[in-house]
């Protein structure tokens, strides 16, 4: 095992591994959700190596060893995912077949047996794995497999569509979005801190109205493209990376429903791909 060293240095800001660590949050929650896993983590790719892959992002306890663990290339199971490009998994870490068993170690310090882990590829590139573990053998897996490669896939799309709206953007835009959207933030702080003072509900509620306004506001004009609200909540979703089952799912509607929204939105948008749609929303501040 080798082990990445720690360091005061902060990353660099706006670097492929940063971008990816803003990306992991919410998919690693919902993974772990989704799989009843005890631990839902990601690795990235470090720049300038063959496929080394370091952990760096967990939901869930973590005992140690795991945290900034460095992998080989072809070695464990993300070592595997990466050489066959697509999602696999292991009932019993330890004792499995399948994989090498270089990093037993810190497994069984982690006290990790049942896993799952799909790769991010963004543009035919290795950028990360995706995993989620429980601390005991499971023969069923197959649900879980598909839980990370379905969150693996949503991670790329964003990757994706930051990688196009990066070069869509100069780099005066990027300072002027960057202003107003800290300046928004402080005001919005400042509002809801604000409310907080007054014993006055009626006016609380204004001042966090306000607040909420700001949120949602923009410094461009007004969309040129009108969404009714549930394809505004489909559109939402899709730009999640979430498939049509999911989506579904979560907005208590049936499969077929979310299909015919989904095919307003390419012809509202102009897109003839989910992706693309997503990117055309974006690019007239539909989603942020």
């Amino acid at each position: 095992m080798c082990v990445t060293p720690a360091t005061d240095n902060p990353p660099k800001r706006g670097t492929p591994s940063d971008e990816l660590a803003r990306r992991l949050r919410m998919p690693l929650e919902r993974l772990r959700l989704r799989t009843g896993a005890g631990l839902a983590f990601a690795g990235r790719v470090l720049p300038g190596t063959a496929d080394h892959i370091e952990l760096f992002a967990f939901d869930g306890d973590v005992v140690g060893p795991l945290r900034g663990a460095n992998l080989y290339p072809g070695h464990g199971l993300g070592g595997r995912v990466i050489g066959r490009r697509r999602a696999a998994a292991v009932h019993d870490y330890v004792r499995s077949p399948l994989i090498t068993h270089t990093y037993d170690e810190i497994i069984r310090a982690e006290n990790l047996r049942a896993m799952v882990a799909a790769p991010i590829i963004v543009g035919r590139k290795h950028i990360g794995v995706l995993y989620a573990a429980r601390r005991n053998p499971h023969d069923q897996l197959g649900v879980s497999l598909d839980a990370v490669a379905d969150e693996a896939r949503g991670v790329e799309q964003q990757l994706a569509v930051a990688d196009v709206l990066a070069t869509l953007r100069t780099d005066d835009e990027e300072r002027d979005l960057a202003a107003w959207r800290a300046q928004i933030q402080d005001s919005h702080a400042r509002l809801r801190a604000l409310a907080d003072t007054t014993s006055d509900a009626a006016l609380r509620d204004q001042m966090l109205d306000i607040a909420d306004g700001l949120a949602h506001d923009s410094p461009f004009d007004e969309p040129s493209v009108h969404l009714t609200a549930r394809e505004q909540d489909v559109l939402g979703l899709l730009a999640a990376g979430l498939p049509n089952a999911t989506i579904a799912d979560r907005l208590g509607i049936g499969v077929y429903t979310v299909k015919d929204h989904v095919k307003r939105l390419l012809v509202k948008l102009d897109a003839s791909t989910r992706f693309e749609a997503v990117v055309n929303a974006r690019r007239v501040r539909l989603i942020p």
